[in-house]
């Protein structure tokens, strides 16, 4: 029988914790649940939203990342979090699909402008997010307006509001369009 272990990473978000697990959470693609009824498919992450003031939770690779409404301490989450995960991810299943119209993942892009703009993203700033517990997505190319939106970590992040996303602009600029503008979508 596998021994499970759990490591916790802080994120540049004070309001999410990364909990790395030595085992798989999410074997392809990734998903993120703002609240416990979008978990149909996924029994640790509904148990994980029974821990108070827990805004969303992102399954990604072999992590989970885990944000909250900046109202509790840490601390005494964490350790919630924890056990609920570590009692738990034996049953899990990291090929558990999601349900379409809740489904997180976006496809791959398939426009010819988006594709050269994703692997972009891909060898720059995606490993980045991920390392921090989190991602983005392309969701539209309007002319030179690309619409984004951010996972995990990132989509509640102070910094990814402006900072992140000024530099994915400037990086974009640099190496794709000089006159693209980057923006949220709603």
């Amino acid at each position: 029988m596998m021994e499970y272990k759990i490591m916790i990473q802080g994120t540049p978000n004070p309001n999410a914790l990364k909990f790395v697990v030595n085992t798989p959470v999410k074997n392809s693609g990734n998903v993120t649940y703002r609240n416990a009824e979008e978990c149909h498919k996924n029994p640790l992450a509904r148990k994980i939203f029974s821990v108070a003031n827990i805004l969303e939770v992102y399954f990604f690779d072999n992590y989970i990342t885990v944000t909250q409404d900046g109202n509790a301490d840490w601390e005494a989450m964490e350790e919630k979090i924890k056990t609920i995960i570590l009692e738990n991810i034996a049953e899990h299943d990291a090929n558990f699909e999601t349900e379409e119209p809740l489904k997180k993942v976006a496809p791959p892009p398939t426009d010819p402008e988006l594709i050269k703009i994703d692997a972009i993203i891909n060898k720059t700033v995606r490993p980045y997010l991920q390392m921090d517990g989190g991602d983005l997505q392309l969701i539209s190319l309007e002319g030179s307006v690309l619409r984004i939106n951010y996972q995990g970590a990132c989509g509640s992040c102070p910094s990814s509001a402006m900072g992140t996303l000024k530099a994915i602009e400037n990086l974009l600029r640099d190496e794709y369009n000089p006159e693209i503008t980057v923006e949220l979508a709603l």
